[in-house]
């Protein structure tokens, strides 16, 4: 018999990096919410590495904290150690990377969950949805309560029909030895949904007085770091520093050697593994020819012995694995604490959602995170969130927030699930963006800002700071534009960077725009009037030094957006479409793209198809003006 839990606006099932986001942001704009998990001990949990951040990951946060979400000051109040990456390349390649203390980081997320004055956190198994008149309503759990919504949004990780697989074993799990979700994937099999298989695994975890740290390079985090939350300004979080070391000769021949007890070649693992994470015997097997593969040691914690082997990933038997990890240098005499394993779980097919993240088949059910085949937290967390706004907007009666390819990483990563798909677990690379010099680390808050605030996610507060920002940004670089310098103030500072001297007046625009010259150096011989903290003399900097390629960036967006603003209405029957290829009209029926834009990106649809698609487009509006 069932029972009556309570009726919400919205329902997040599922309280990872995914849910985590999706609940506060739907609860921030002002909807009641539920958030409901199998258990509230794992709330915000990293089952595999303790950090957040890195090349693509660590945009997606900035962006995520741009447009009002919590990953970003989360990680600042609980980071171990901060580093950015590629700071060696163009800022474009800038990536900030923080090692996180992985207690710390659930707890502190726990507590805002808690104190969100309109989210309320249950724990429980949801075992299916409440679908009438094909909308879905609400869901019921394991103890048969009913919970009713207007909306809700599945997040379940890799929890799926979650299954663990370690050499010869394999039991039914979710990480980290939690209950698996078997009965809501038999649901939304039932429902009518794809679902594919997926596979990822994690690496040991070894005793830190086991460790000889002699035989291995330190890696110590920034000295001065910076932070991913646009709000945080300080911080006095001690440092730990990480250690570098190398698989052997020794490691590759004892994986060869026991090759035929390993799940991934033994045929015991179905589900496709992440191409851009493999595991360690899949490394030695791909690149015979290398010698050795770098090891990173990473404290999980200020208060635990723990320590992360990144760059071990493996479901090899607990001796082989042990083995492995004492002909590692610096582990010698290491101890186990925990095996390393692969997990195997159910992913819906993403071509099965709007770009909304709502699915197509099911109004009223979001998706977001691993369910929707992807991996990472961050990459979790930035659908998370736009699956909570979206959510959000449609019981608020308001249009949904769809962010393009040129706006965001997010936008990015959704527009490539749902007119793509993905065949193994997808993961956000800085090559998948084409617009990677507007899409910067920096600048997430000039791009994203505004949409925060116009949904309710950024306080007047913070939309004050960041516009008072973007103006003296502003004012900064009309001030070097109209400030001329001649050569005998310039030259001995421009000789000293070893720079070329001019022989007449310039402005001071132009002495920036050299590679060798900083804002700095410009400084030293002409401070800025207005008071500019260090993010807006990067910002000025940067804008300068690379206004020609941006502008070049933006004419090509403004090109592409006429193709995003060409929207394809929802009732178009492409089998009416005379000229079209078979395969575009396959394509275009599966996926029913929102506009001529995303109807581009599809794969198999031709630029001829395109051309026919406008054409019958322009006919569809004039005989529906008409008929108006």
């Amino acid at each position: 018999m069932s029972f009556m839990g309570g009726t919400y606006d919205v329902i997040v099932v599922g309280a990872g990096h995914a849910g985590c986001e999706a609940a506060l942001a739907s609860a921030r704009m002002g909807v009641e919410t539920l958030m409901i998990t199998i258990n509230l001990d794992m709330v915000a949990f990293m089952p595999c590495n303790p950090s957040i951040g890195g090349p693509a990951k660590g945009h997606v946060v900035r962006e995520i904290d741009a447009l009002g979400g919590e990953m970003g000051r989360n990680i600042d109040k609980t980071f171990i150690q901060m580093r950015m990456l590629n700071t060696g390349k163009g800022p474009a390649v800038h990536a900030l990377r923080a090692q996180a203390d992985k207690f710390s980081y659930q707890h502190t997320m726990k507590e805002t969950l808690e104190k969100e004055e309109k989210l309320t956190l249950r724990q429980g198994m949801v075992d299916r949805l409440i679908v009438e008149d094909g909308v879905c309503v609400g869901v019921v759990t394991q103890t048969g309560t009913e919970y009713r919504a207007k909306a809700v949004v599945v997040t379940t990780g890799t929890y799926l029909r979650g299954k663990v697989i370690m050499g010869e074993l394999t039991y039914e799990s979710g990480p980290n030895n939690q209950q698996p979700s078997v009965k809501l994937a038999e649901n939304l099999r039932e429902l009518g949904f794809d679902l594919v298989r997926f596979k990822t695994g994690t690496p040991p975890r070894v005793h830190k007085d086991t460790i000889d740290f002699s035989k291995t390079e330190i890696q110590p985090g920034d000295e001065n770091p910076k932070f991913f939350s646009y709000e945080t300004k300080s911080s006095d979080n001690e440092q730990l520093p990480c250690w570098l070391t190398y698989t052997s000769v020794d490691t590759h021949q004892i994986i060869n050697d026991n090759l035929h007890r390993a799940p991934m070649y033994s045929g015991l693992i179905e589900g496709t593994g992440p191409r851009y994470c493999p595991s360690i015997e899949d490394k030695v097997v791909r690149f015979a020819d290398k010698s050795k593969h770098q090891i990173f040691l990473e404290p999980e914690g200020k208060n635990t012995k723990e320590y992360y082997v990144q760059g071990l990933s493996t479901s090899m038997p607990e001796d082989v694995q042990l083995a492995m990890l004492r002909s590692i240098p610096g582990m010698e005499k290491v101890e186990l604490m925990r095996n390393g394993y692969a997990i195997e779980y159910d992913a819906i097919v993403p071509t099965q959602l709007w770009p909304t993240l709502e699915t197509k088949k099911l109004p009223g059910l979001f998706t977001a995170g691993q369910i929707n085949g992807t991996s990472g937290y961050e990459e979790a967390a930035g659908q998370g969130i736009m699956a909570g706004i979206n959510a959000a907007r449609k019981v608020q009666g308001k249009e949904p927030v769809i962010l393009d390819r040129s706006q965001g990483y997010i936008g990015v990563m959704i527009d490539d699930l749902v007119t793509k798909g993905t065949n193994e677990p997808y993961r956000l690379l800085t090559s998948r963006a084409e617009y990677r010099l507007l899409l910067r680390h920096d600048n997430a808050d000039l791009r994203l800002t505004e949409i925060g605030h116009d949904i309710g996610l950024i306080s007047e507060e913070r939309y004050a700071n960041f516009l008072r920002k973007k103006e003296l940004v502003e004012q900064e670089i009309e001030r070097l534009r109209q400030a001329k310098v001649k050569p005998v103030e310039v030259n001995p500072m421009l000789e000293a960077a070893g720079s070329a001297s001019i022989q007449d007046g310039s402005n001071l625009l132009t002495i920036l725009r050299r590679p060798e010259v900083t804002f700095a150096m410009i400084e030293s011989i002409s401070p800025s009037p207005y008071e500019l903290d260090e993010e807006m003399k990067e910002q000025v900097e940067i804008q300068v030094k690379y206004a020609g390629y941006i502008e070049k960036q933006l004419g090509h967006v403004e090109r592409l957006q006429k193709m995003e603003k060409k929207r394809i209405p929802e009732d178009i029957v492409y089998d009416d479409i005379h000229g079209l290829a078979i395969e575009a009209r396959q394509k275009l029926n599966k996926i029913r793209p929102i506009s001529i834009g995303q109807a581009s990106r599809i794969s198999g649809v031709t630029p001829a198809d395109i051309s026919i698609l406008l054409v019958y487009l322009e006919h569809y509006n004039r005989v529906t003006a008409a008929k108006g």
